[in-house]
């Protein structure tokens, strides 16, 4: 087998797939053999991704994949797609990167299921910027000590779910900070909002009970902030994506990193050591 990893890219045409094209374009130990996206079947993917990764036709359908020996498949299309998408790969015995959002719980299981069967790897991320890691691991320690929280995340306005895989991440670590807290004496903030004269002015409110509220603006790219508050103090926590490169590095490094990963890994927390 050759040292340079072959990977396909479903999605190709989308803004994150351009971008994802381009990286491996870039990186020296990957090779891009195959853009997958029945939007733009038929035509170079130079002409979405720029003149650098010219060469290459995108495909409309799936098999394109296996048809190009692809060793690892990265997958930021919508859940739908990426369910059947995990299914193709378990079965062609390929290894997956997953940035979709919108994919459940009992999605997750069913992937662990599929990819531990057929003894490849799967690796999903709500969010592959590495400040976006280390902001969950900041967020979960600062629960422990303040009083109360709630999450404001801000995308583009094309993007299809809401709240983001992210917020949805934070909130969990502002539960399962504020629940270790609760263990040490500590009472957590209760909402005493009693009336609200426009309807879910608060938010939406997470299974852990933390408080999400989601923007959906022109010119955003990706904005997360978690606001703490504490008898006389706030603290704010916050990470910006002003570009989509800024999640190319985390994407690469999952990308190299699946096969050594048995299963399915969550999150880039353990290839970063936090």
């Amino acid at each position: 087998m050759s040292d340079i990893l072959k990977v396909g890219v479903l999605g190709a045409g989308g803004r994150m797939g351009r971008e994802i094209c381009k990286a491996i374009t870039d990186d020296p130990d990957l090779e891009l053999v195959a853009a997958v996206d029945p939007h733009f079947a038929g035509i170079d993917i130079g002409q979405v991704a720029g003149p650098n990764v010219a060469g290459l036709d995108i495909a409309g359908d799936i098999d394109a994949l296996s048809r190009a020996g692809v060793e690892v498949v990265i997958d930021f299309t919508i859940a739908d797609a990426t369910k059947r998408s995990m299914e193709w790969c378990a079965s062609h015995g390929v290894h997956m990167v997953i940035g979709t959002t919108g994919l459940s719980d009992g999605d997750i299981d069913t992937a662990r299921q599929m990819f531990e069967r057929a003894g490849v790897n799967c690796f999903i991320a709500a969010n592959f910027a590495v400040g976006a890691v280390l902001m969950n691991r900041f967020v979960e320690i600062a629960a422990r000590y303040m009083d109360g929280a709630e999450v404001i995340e801000i995308h583009h306005d094309a993007k299809v779910d809401a709240p983001s895989g992210t917020a949805l991440r934070l909130a969990a670590s502002i539960s399962q900070g504020s629940s270790m807290a609760l263990h040490n004496g500590k009472q957590y903030g209760r909402d005493r909002t009693e009336r609200t004269v426009i309807k879910e002015v608060r938010g939406g409110v997470s299974e852990g009970g933390v408080r999400i509220h989601s923007l959906r603006l022109p010119g955003m790219v990706a904005h997360h902030e978690v606001v703490f508050g504490s008898v006389g103090q706030s603290l704010t926590i916050r990470h910006d994506a002003f570009d989509r490169t800024s999640f190319m590095p985390g994407i690469i490094m999952a990308t190299k990193a699946v096969k050594d990963h048995p299963g399915v890994t969550i999150g880039l927390d353990e290839l970063l050591g936090i």
